[in-house]
């Protein structure tokens, strides 16, 4: 019964409860410590077509499904973001006039109109403290850097802190010279490489949808997923930059697995373990994707049910993930993919697991040791031990009902559900 006491106290939550896991975060800018979106990727006026017509507010909502950011904004939603404590990402004065043309034309204009495009945004949004952000460009070529580089010049310039958000294309885009692919260099590191040295950018994001693609994990698929994760990664960690996943929670084309509470969950722990310092899911509206957490009507679905629950554990984490350092991804034999880093880590040196395990490993600054491991089969319930380098070293278990550490009992081992990840704390 203790056992069992202790597997509800970490994955069975208050499913409505307040976001004041998100209390801490409220309004970090991108330069702080803190900063660590949860981040619905939709515009809140669907580039024209209001979403705030539907059944109570989507912000609203969004507070309730735990997100700590509104999504893309515009000026007059600010008062709301501000009272219910969420970041906000601004967009134009009117979108709806401009399209999403706007966002994609910035090579077109000169480095005047650039300035001013900028400094007018920044200057429309005011000073609410909601802003965390202004939204740049969505999936640019590397013919768009020069020009992106000017627009976050711009963006620190006269909105010092704020993020000049932009996001990459995964590592499925076309490749190719510039004129005849979408990310117009020959492999994707070079152009995540050409992206940071051109732009200067202040965070990485982009977004990979091949979990649904591959559904549920069974046509091959995924192996893209977790290639774009551990390079980003790496790219990130080698140029001092957090990145950041967007991830789905929609079903992204007809015929194609839809979200379910363990492949959200799976997309949500794999992110954290490689060390990412946000998360975002598109889509929050049922605007074009079905299965969305709010169908076109405005009502919360089981998406939405499901989606509450990770994002409440990930608020959870939040605070101590965004303080630590990743120092290895791990995975267990049999590998779900070829070519992917197997134990031994310096913490981990081997483990027993009746499913796959991935096992991030990490370090505060404090030099305080961490590991998530996450179950990475979609369909059984798993239960692993952990053979330490230090096998003295005692383990806590963190709770993401009431965040605390207790005692891990490793002869015990641990059950994980389907998808389901959970952090430990190794050495007092």
């Amino acid at each position: 019964m203790k056992k069992l006491s202790i597997l509800l106290l970490i994955f069975v939550g208050t499913l409505f409860a307040h976001a004041g896991n998100n209390e801490r975060f409220k309004y970090a800018d991108i330069t702080s410590p803190d900063f660590f979106p949860i981040l619905p990727w939709d515009p809140l006026h669907d580039w024209g077509m209001s979403m705030t017509n539907h059944p109570g507010h989507p912000l609203e909502s969004a507070l309730e499904c735990h997100f700590n950011m509104a999504g893309f904004v515009e000026p007059g939603d600010l008062a709301l973001c501000k009272k219910l404590n969420l970041g906000a990402i601004m967009l134009p004065m009117d979108p709806a006039r401009a399209g999403f043309e706007y966002f994609t034309q910035w090579r077109k204009l000169s480095d005047a109109q650039i300035d001013r495009r900028v400094k007018d945004m920044v200057r429309a949004a005011g000073k609410s403290p909601a802003i965390m952000g202004y939204f740049i460009t969505d999936e640019p070529g590397i013919t768009d850097f020069p020009a992106l580089a000017k627009a976050v010049a711009a963006v620190k310039r006269y909105a010092p802190g704020k993020w000049a958000y932009i996001n990459l294309f995964p590592d499925y885009a076309t490749l190719g010279a510039p004129n005849m692919s979408q990310l117009g260099t020959s492999n994707y590191t070079e152009y995540l490489e050409r992206f940071i040295e051109i732009v200067h950018p202040q965070a990485l994001s982009y977004d990979n949808y091949m979990v649904q693609f591959s559904m549920d994990l069974e046509n091959g698929q995924q192996a893209s997923y977790y290639r774009n994760l551990l390079e980003v990664r790496r790219v990130g960690l080698k140029h001092h930059l957090p990145y950041i996943n967007i991830i789905a929670s929609s079903q992204i084309l007809p015929d194609i697995a839809i979200p379910s509470p363990a492949n959200l969950s799976w997309q949500a722990y794999t992110t954290l373990a490689a060390g990412y310092r946000g998360v975002t899911w598109y889509t929050y509206f049922n605007s074009v994707y079905h299965y969305a957490p709010l169908d076109a009507s405005g009502n919360k679905t089981l998406t939405w049910s499901a989606l509450c629950e990770v994002n409440r554990q990930t608020a959870a984490l939040a605070p101590i993930m965004s303080r630590l350092t990743s120092t290895g991804v791990f995975f267990t034999e049999p590998v779900p993919v070829a070519g992917l880093p197997l134990l031994p880590g310096r913490l981990v040196t081997s483990a027993t697991s009746t499913t796959p395990l991935m096992i991030g490993e990490f370090k505060s600054e404090s030099g305080q040791s961490y590991l998530m491991v996450v179950n990475l089969s979609l369909e059984r319930t798993g239960k692993f031990t952990l053979n330490l380098a230090h096998p003295i070293d005692p383990i806590s278990l963190f709770s993401t009902s009431d965040n605390s550490f207790t005692p891990f009992n490793q002869s015990n081992g641990c059950w994980l559900p389907a998808g389901q990840g959970i952090l430990l704390r190794v050495g007092k």
